[in-house]
């Protein structure tokens, strides 16, 4: 009886074992995968379906509403966001009883089978050359009323994603705000229709765009979730480990700048491309591993941003396929994570099982953020919350690191360093650390304290308190 009693304990201790760690991975956000089909070779809708559950992913955004798409997705257990495109705006906001007649068509008559559970009305309206801005809040209202008709608004959400371009400032993320000609006309009713109707805000944001044309102080360990020194925005005291958080906390800003920190945000397109134009700086398929699959993890284990730290992301993924009929540089046509004939562009993880035995070539920075502070040295360096930064030496890291940081800050990186020559203000102490530290900090005030340029390998961090190093000031500009 006792052997039995013992073996029923041990049994008992391994089902909490495996409950537990089911649920460290079940308390995650959510990755879906966005299905675009501008192309002349891509497999069959039933195809495409079987080849979403196999990687097990739950979640699919189209572009349109087509008839054999949402057929072929009926009874799979996928979740679905379809699109109303720009174009039908205009006729959506001008006409009620068209936006009944598209819902009852596109929507209702395949709704439960096909998990429908948000209609995105536009995307990108913005930007959209034809102008459509101002149909968007009109048409929005229409399709959620058409909603209400058929006894949908509870199952099923409406939105329009939106580009990073839609934000007056987007850096440092604590400055994040709103265009200040679509606040009143759009973005104040937009998220009081979002708040009313227990919706989300659709974003679509690519740290891609902004480390091509920001590589030189830009981090590419800091875009792909690798491993860095993170940069401290200076407005709320958080030190930022990617440029994936740091997008998205520049939108719950601008947000919360209009009083809307109840509304909550889905990202329904973030990617990187595996081929590029030779201008298109970090654009390979190594790269668009690292991000894509790095991401899967800071999403699927959990955890919002910095600012909103207990908010769950669901994210999509840009793109399901390569699409060879795409307009534009190469990158449009190799965002796909699989080639037409379904084979994978690169291998990662799409879902929680696949990323138990997941490793990317470097090791990635989970995500999130740290208020820090540090002691190095000889130098009295702390991290708090104020309107200035500074970029000091890590005085853990080894002499021939910093040495060499400081060789290229002073010569290539165009940094001031007459100052610590022998004899100079700010020659004592006679540091490396301390030399490093002024350098670092010359070509970081040059750089307009730019994401990235305080970052020489791991070799510096950002500060908040002025450095003290002997009696040397440090300049806080140029």
């Amino acid at each position: 009886m006792f052997q039995s009693m013992d073996n029923f304990r041990l049994l008992f201790l391994l089902l909490l074992l495996l409950i537990f760690s089911f649920s460290s991975f079940a308390d995650g956000g959510s990755i879906g995968v966005n299905y675009g089909r501008v192309a002349n070779n891509l497999p069959s809708a039933v195809k495409v379906v079987k080849l979403l559950k196999s990687q097990g992913l739950e979640r699919v955004k189209v572009y349109d509403t087509d008839p054999s798409v949402l057929n072929a997705l009926a009874g799979s257990g996928i979740k679905v966001v379809v699109d109303l495109p720009n174009e039908l705006l205009f006729t959506a906001a001008r006409r009620p009883s068209f936006a009944v007649s598209w819902v009852q068509r596109n929507v209702a008559a395949y709704f439960p089978q096909t998990q429908i559970e948000a209609i995105a009305v536009g995307n990108e309206v913005f930007v959209d050359p034809h102008n459509t801005t101002r149909f968007l809040m009109p048409a929005m209202k229409n399709i959620h009323s058409a909603l209400v008709k058929f006894s949908l608004d509870d199952s099923i959400k409406v939105s329009s994603p939106i580009a990073l371009s839609a934000l007056q400032n987007s850096y440092p993320s604590s400055a994040g705000s709103f265009r200040p000609e679509f606040i009143e006309p759009v973005f104040q009713p937009m998220l009081d229709f979002l708040r009313q109707t227990g919706s989300y805000l659709m974003v679509n944001a690519y740290p891609f765009f902004a480390y091509e044309s920001n590589s030189d102080v830009i981090s590419l360990d800091y875009a792909l979730f690798r491993e860095n020194p993170g940069v401290v925005d200076p407005g709320n005291g958080f030190r930022y480990f990617n440029l994936f958080d740091a997008q998205i906390d520049a939108v719950f800003a601008a947000m919360s700048a209009l009083k809307y920190d109840d509304v909550g945000i889905v990202v329904t397109e973030t990617g990187w491309p595996s081929k590029g134009d030779s201008n298109e700086i970090g654009a390979s398929v190594e790269n668009a591993a690292a991000y894509n699959g790095n991401l899967v993890r800071r999403i699927l284990t959990g955890g919002g941003t910095p600012l909103r730290p207990k908010a769950n992301m669901t994210v999509y993924l840009f793109a399901l396929f390569n699409e060879n009929k795409k307009n534009g540089p190469t990158s449009e046509r190799n965002y796909g994570l699989f080639y037409p004939n379904e084979d994978k562009v690169y291998d990662i993880p799409l879902s929680s099982e696949g990323l138990k035995n997941y490793r990317d070539h470097e090791n990635p920075v989970a995500g999130g953020s740290q208020r820090m502070s540090k002691n190095h040295g000889s130098g009295n360096v702390t991290t708090s919350v104020s309107g200035q930064t500074w970029c000091v030496a890590n005085g853990d890291e080894v002499k021939e690191k910093l040495q060499a940081a400081l060789d290229y800050a002073c010569g290539e990186g165009g940094a001031d360093c007459r100052p610590i020559q022998p004899g100079s203000t700010c020659y004592d102490p006679d540091t490396l650390e301390a030399h490093a530290s002024y350098a670092f900090n010359s070509y970081y005030q040059k750089k307009g304290r730019a994401i990235g340029t305080c970052y020489f390998g791991g070799a510096a961090y950002i500060v908040s308190i002025p450095p003290k190093y002997g009696k040397c000031e440090f300049p806080t500009g140029y």
